[in-house]
This record gives structure tokens, sequence and C-alpha cells, in this order.
């Protein structure tokens, strides 16, 4: 079951990849958004309740993978209008 989880987690982390190679690299750098902060936050937090629970890790993960996906198409979104 676990395998599933970590081949999931590496096709939405290549997905992600390839979606900040899309949207290229911009001059200036550039705060980071709410999304891409609670992204991070929550990603952080995976990691120090890896050991508490599995499925709480992984659903962690989860949820800033998924605010991370969103806050790029967001952020694609806005650079095209």
């Amino acid at each position: 079951m676990s395998g599933i989880y970590i081949i999931i987690s590496i096709v939405v982390l290549a997905i992600i990849a390839i979606l900040a190679i899309y949207t290229g690299k911009s001059k200036k750098p550039k705060r980071l958004s709410k999304l891409a902060m609670f992204a991070m936050l929550f990603v952080i937090l995976a990691i120090i309740f890896g050991n508490q629970s599995r499925f709480i890790s992984y659903s962690l993960i989860g949820i800033g993978v998924l605010l991370a996906v969103i806050d790029i198409i967001k952020n694609l979104k806005n650079k095209q209008s």
C-alpha cells in the first residue's frame, strides 16, 4: 500500500516540476503566495509528524502538493490574462 503512495507522490512531483518549468523564470524574484506558503507548511508538518502515522503524513503531503498545484495553475491563468 505504501508503494502506491510513493508512486503517486513521484508522479505528482513530476507534474509540478513540468508546470514549474513551463511557467519559466521571471527576472525579478517574487514573494511566495499564501497558497505556496500553506503548501510548504503542510509538507513540513508531514515531515514532523511522519513518525506518528503514515496516513497522517501522506495526507498532509497530499494536501501540500494539491495546494502547490492549485497555486501553479492560478499563477498560469494570471500570467495569460
